[in-house]
């Protein structure tokens, strides 16, 4: 009994250890060809003479990939390993399939506008160092940067120069020439970004500084010139024959075609309300305001009738004093005589008179 148990288990034992061996045991006709340093593999045996026991297709493409993984696992233990943190890895070779890339080579990066007039003039950039002497700290720092060497922004007090207003903040002053050369940098990388990249240039007037302009350019540099003015083109003259510019007043604002469902179906309902109203929307500020502006127009027509009435009926005012009628050289008022009122006759003549020449006084009938 324990003879044949003692058997049994050897038998067990040898039949676990072929299975063993034909888990990790894996036959090809055609060898593989490994590329370690990718961790590729690669099959060249026709796949439908190697399984023709499994049910379906893709049965036997699982079974071929795990027969192909197991042959790659196997080269891999065949490599030289090491110990990393408690962890046993191993040196993979220099890879020899060249893989494509996912994005394309990038581009040369191009000259900026210094670097190409350096080129043309044959200048080379001399390399300086990163640590220059600081004679005020007596130490080695950094010619640019945070903690520089002869850091004039650490200054508590700054010389007035001789023609400059001694009133004026120098601080200030400082640190306003920082932000414009701040700025000027800014605009100069980005000229070069444009310039690199084949763009025109935009001006303040909307014209390009080199090319023929289209007469559309030329009209919207003439609209940008003209409202460039204190008054915003309000008081510039026009040309006898100009047009007035398109798209100068007040733009009208319509609502998307989709999206606000709400506020659509709000404005729709109040027009509803609006229209099925009996009694008109009135505004009544505004009302009020039409009507006080209509009563000043007309105050101020009837002002302006009655100076020129007023104007009309004045005339020349003599050296006698104030006259109706006569040569200027006889004033006063008087009913007889020369130089009284007369509806008619000459001017020497003083006197009503209604028919017939008398001289002086009134006539009776």
């Amino acid at each position: 009994m324990e003879g044949q148990s003692v058997e049994e288990l050897l038998a067990k034992a040898e039949r676990d250890e072929a299975d063993k061996l034909q888990r990790i045991t894996v036959h090809k006709e055609l060898e593989l060809e490994f590329d370690l340093g990718n961790l590729l593999a690669s099959d060249r045996n026709p796949p439908t003479g190697l399984r023709h026991g499994e049910p379906t297709p893709e049965a036997e493409l699982r079974a071929l990939a795990r027969d192909n993984t197991q042959l790659l696992i196997n080269q891999l233990w065949q490599l030289p390993t090491e110990r990393v943190e408690e962890a046993l890895v191993a040196r993979l070779p220099e890879p020899t399939t060249r893989l494509p890339r996912e994005k394309p080579v990038p581009r040369p990066r191009p000259l900026t506008r210094w670097q190409q007039f350096a080129r043309l003039k044959g200048i080379r950039p001399k390399k300086k160092t990163n640590l220059v002497w600081d004679e005020v700290s007596g130490q080695w720092r950094r010619r640019w940067g945070y903690q520089r060497a002869r850091d004039d922004t650490k200054e508590w007090l700054i010389e007035v120069p001789g023609s400059a207003d001694p009133l004026e903040d120098q601080f200030a002053k400082r640190i306003q020439a920082k932000k414009e050369r701040v700025a000027k940098n800014e605009l100069n990388r980005l000229r070069n970004l444009a310039r690199a990249h084949k763009m025109r240039l935009p001006s303040s007037a909307g014209m390009h500084p080199t090319g023929h302009q289209s007469k559309q350019e030329l009209g919207r540099a003439l609209q940008v010139a003209k409202v460039s003015t204190a008054s915003v083109g309000r008081f510039q003259e026009r040309l006898p024959k100009e047009k007035v510019p398109r798209g100068s007043g007040k733009k009208r604002k319509f609502q998307p075609l989709f999206g606000d469902f709400a506020a659509e179906k709000k404005s729709q309902l109040e027009m509803l309300r609006v229209m099925n109203s009996k009694k008109p929307q009135l505004d009544v500020t505004r009302a009020t305001n039409k009507q006080m502006r209509e009563e000043d127009q007309e105050e101020a027509a009837k002002r302006r009738k009655t100076s020129q009435k007023g104007k009309r009926k004045g005339g020349r005012q003599g050296p006698g004093g104030r006259r109706k009628g006569g040569p200027p050289n006889q004033g006063g008022k008087r009913k007889g005589g020369f130089g009284g009122k007369m509806n008619s006759g000459p001017p020497g003549l003083g006197g009503k008179r209604k028919g017939g020449q008398h001289q002086g006084g009134k006539r009776r009938k």
